[in-house]
């Protein structure tokens, strides 16, 4: 096939002008993205020779060489990883194919600007060449395939790439950026070398730099610039801070260090090492991504890199944490079919989880100002662990944190065990209320009895809430309950108060009843309120309004369901109600009752409109 000009699609036409515009500060992730796209072409190839030893017979010593033309002002990334065939190059690099870049964009809106940190995350790295150079040249050959079926690819940046078939006599890639006019800090091998130091030590591969003469490369004595060994095969004491942050960032493609990080040896009859990150924000995928594109976690076996495999070493609700897991005693023909249903691999996923819940909870007790900083970012994502892992419930439930009627404001939390700690005298359960906002949750009328007997209620809003709560029944031996669901407790002496007032007020909860008609599934009294005029009642199994709302307006099908309304008769509107002549102002006052407690409860009006109206009638007398 001769030359062919092609267009890139349009998305990744979008991500080449947000990268090369947008990178001015981070000029030099360049190097790093293009080495570890290296290293991850040798980590493929050392897989795929696990069953076909014939694909490295040639060349079995995997490396990464780096080299610098000052004349010619290039550079050069090359590797004798596994290649590419011409189809492989037009999926990688000329389309969006499922490297993320859609979503890349779609997370960048307005103003914002592309973020360095993100690059790497949603495997658009490549494109980071184009920062500094005005044109990159790929050669490429797929292991195994003949010296005839090398690819040439080549691109301005500009919205075309050409592809050209070429002989290559050695498989791998590499990877040619012909630089600016104002990179040349870049042409220096001093700066090369510093630059992969900084991103690029912990890499497995020796990475290899010709010898400096006089600022040329001399081509005829090469060094390894790098550590090339598996940081984490290193003893814990032996590794520094400054070591384990550059690692994560390499790993996570961030450039924010890591919040937190375990280090752990296992030895016994299933012998294994893990290092485990807690990042200190989210990557912008991290709810967007279905299971098969989380990346968290690499498993290697006697540190040969077998897979991304977050899926079957992690459970789904800790797929922010990055890291690694090495094993010393799994099959090395292990395929994805035979992971997915090993034992072995089970043990580690629970020795993971563990290893990361324990460093939770030491970060939730010894510093309170960085757990609440992690809660921040991911304490949604920790609430799908309520759902997901009964076996780690009480464990997860125990560092969540929320809002309360005794703090001050939303930032101001407690966890379950601080609620505990102060519940009054004869107080047997743990106190809820869930709402679509802070303020809605503050403000909700059926705390009100609560509240008048110092009973403190948990206030919680994240729209994941009321779905976790379907599934935490109780926290160490207390119940939890939802004030606005069931019937309100009593003791003998508000019984027989609520009983009496039950009682005087038949004459209004029939009359109500009679204009609401089938708008509501019952009227009656209520226990839980002292200053509001009304509010909706939930039997113990029904949806919060305000979830049932969000459902709807998300095209998930919601059960109907008829409102119990419960009125304090005390209350003046109350009582305006129960005076009332005119039946048609008493229809007003009876669904204006009805529409408040929707409206409170964070219900959808069936008619605004008509709610308007019926207000301004009323207030007009």
């Amino acid at each position: 096939m001769s030359q062919e000009t092609r267009k890139f699609e349009a998305e990744v036409a979008q991500v080449l002008h947000l990268v090369t515009h947008s990178l001015y500060s981070h000029k030099e992730i360049f190097l790093r993205e293009l080495i570890s796209n290296a290293s991850d072409a040798c980590d493929k190839l050392r897989f795929e020779a696990l069953a076909d030893a014939s694909l490295t017979a040639d060349d079995a010593d995997l490396r990464i060489q780096i080299t610098w033309d000052p004349d010619a002002r290039t550079i050069s990334v090359r590797d004798n990883g596994i290649g590419m065939t011409r189809d492989e190059v037009v999926a990688n690099i000329g389309t969006i194919a499922s490297s993320g870049t859609r979503r890349y964009l779609e997370a960048l809106s307005g103003e914002q600007k592309a973020d360095a940190r993100l690059i790497g995350q949603f495997g658009v790295g490549f494109y980071s060449a184009f920062v500094v150079a005005d044109k990159v040249t790929v050669v490429t050959r797929r292991a195994g395939q003949p010296t005839s079926a090398g690819v040439r690819w080549e691109s301005d940046g500009k919205g075309e790439y050409t592809l050209d078939e070429t002989d290559i006599a050695e498989r791998g890639t590499t990877v040619v950026l012909h630089l600016k006019a104002d990179e040349d800090e870049f042409l220096k091998a001093w700066q090369l070398r510093s630059l992969v130091k900084k991103y690029s030590d912990h890499v497995a591969f020796p990475i290899r730099m010709p010898k400096d003469t006089d600022g040329k490369p001399d081509p005829t004595e090469w060094e390894t610039v790098n550590s090339a060994s598996a940081l984490w095969s290193r003893p814990k004491s032996e590794i520094t801070d400054d070591e384990y942050k550059a690692f994560y960032k390499a790993l996570g493609h961030d450039f924010n260090d890591p919040l937190a990080w375990t280090h752990n040896r296992v030895e016994g009859s299933q012998s294994f090492t893990t290092l485990l990150f807690v990042p200190e924000q989210p990557p912008f995928d991290l709810m967007m991504g279905g299971r098969e594109e989380r990346k968290g976690l690499k498993l290697y076996i006697k540190r040969v890199f077998i897979m991304d495999a977050a899926e079957e070493l992690l459970p789904n609700y800790l797929r922010f944490v990055r890291g690694v897991v090495d094993a010393d005693d799994l099959p090395l023909n292990v395929s994805r079919e035979i992971l997915q249903q090993n034992r072995q691999l089970e043990k580690i996923k629970a020795a993971c989880t563990k290893r990361v819940l324990d460093l939770l909870e030491k970060i939730s007790r010894d510093e309170p100002e960085k757990f609440a900083g992690f809660l921040s970012a991911f304490g949604n994502t920790l609430k799908e662990g309520i759902v997901e892992d009964a076996s780690n419930r009480e464990r997860i439930a125990k560092l969540l944190r929320f809002a309360s009627t005794k703090g001050e404001g939303a930032a101001k939390t407690v966890s379950f065990d601080d609620y505990i700690g102060r519940m009054v005298v004869g107080q047997d359960a743990i106190w809820f209320v869930t709402a679509d906002s802070y303020a809605a949750a503050a403000g909700s009328p059926q705390l009100e009895a609560l509240k008048a007997k110092g009973i403190e209620v948990l206030l919680m809003f994240d729209r994941v809430d009321e779905w976790m709560l379907g599934y935490l029944n109780e926290y160490d031996g207390k119940r939890l309950r939802n004030v606005a669901k069931g019937e309100f407790p009593l003791d003998e002496a508000d019984k027989a108060k609520q009983e009496a007032a039950s009682k005087d007020a038949e004459p209004l909860i029939e009359r109500a009843k009679g204009l609401l008609g089938d708008r509501v599934g019952d009227v009656r009294v209520s226990a839980r309120l002292t200053d509001s005029p009304s509010c909706l009642a939930l039997s113990d199994y029904e949806m919060a309004p305000h979830l049932a709302r969000l459902l709807r307006e998300a095209g998930q099908d919601v059960p109907d369901s008829k409102p119990v309304l419960e009125v304090n008769p005390e209350h003046a509107l109350v009582k305006r109600l129960a005076n009332e002549t005119d039946d048609a102002k008493a229809s007003d006052l009876a669904n204006l009752l009805l529409e408040q407690a929707e409206i409170t409860a964070g219900a959808q009006l069936a008619d605004p409109a008509a709610f308007v109206q019926r207000m301004n009638r009323v207030l007009l007398g």
